[in-house]
This record gives C-alpha cells, structure tokens and sequence, in this order.
C-alpha cells in the first residue's frame, strides 16, 4: 500500500516534472490531498473501499468535511 501511495503522489509528480510544488507534503508546496478515516497502510487493501474520506484539501484549504 506504501508502495501504491507513493506511485500516485510523488512518483507522480516527479512524472510530470512537477515534484518541486507537488507530491508531498512540505513547506511551500501545494497541499492537495484526502484525509481517510483509517490508517489506509495498516488495513487489507482490499477493504480501502470501506474507508471514508474525512477531509479533501486543495492548496491547503478545506473545500470537503464529512459529517460525522
């Protein structure tokens, strides 16, 4: 699961040339990403289907909150 998180944040930004203001989480660069409701790399992958997403961010601002 780290493996497949990675092919889709930095590993990805470093595709499209853009691992200097995306891919992960640091000072100065954009904040687009989803909060689960679980630690998604200690469940059976096959299950991520059943976690709920809590927040969505973009560029740091919250723009999604479950209700709980």
């Amino acid at each position: 699961m780290l493996e497949a998180t990675r092919c889709y944040t930095l590993n990805g930004a470093y595709a499209s040339f853009e691992d200097d203001i995306k891919g992960s989480i640091e000072v100065g660069k954009l904040a687009d990403l989803v909060v689960f409701n679980e630690d998604i790399l200690e469940i059976d992958p096959v299950n991520i289907v059943n976690s709920k997403i809590d927040y969505t961010m973009i560029d740091w601002e919250i723009c999604y909150q479950r209700e709980k």
